[in-house]
């Protein structure tokens, strides 16, 4: 098994962006832009604590960063990491297209 250079951040990011509740968060901070903790929370049918943990697990990822100005917590979206995950992605497309061209030249034959 060939071990991709940034396994360690991939996997961070992959495991974040398994669960609904963090990638509608991330599409939220995406559409709204920097939001309070608080104002991300109303729109789920989970305590603050319970969306506050989804956050860490972004924020662990580095999917999101988190400013607190006085007892405010402003949430804003990090996709620069992003970039690893599309790019893990098109590896493994194009190891699929070599197999294929490979079973393509073996049916022809």
């Amino acid at each position: 098994m060939v071990e991709h250079k940034n396994d360690k951040i991939l996997t961070e990011l992959l495991k974040a962006m398994s669960d609904t509740t963090r990638r509608s968060l991330l599409t939220q901070l995406c559409q709204q832009g920097v939001s309070r903790v608080t104002d991300l929370a109303n729109h789920y049918d989970m305590s603050l604590n319970g969306i506050s943990k989804h956050i860490k697990v972004l924020e662990k990822a580095g999917l999101v960063k988190r400013r607190t100005i006085g007892r405010t917590h402003w949430i804003e979206a990090n996709l620069h990491k992003i970039d690893l995950v599309e790019n893990w992605f098109k590896e493994l497309k194009s190891i699929w297209e070599l197999r294929l061209d490979k079973l393509d030249e073996i049916i022809k034959k």
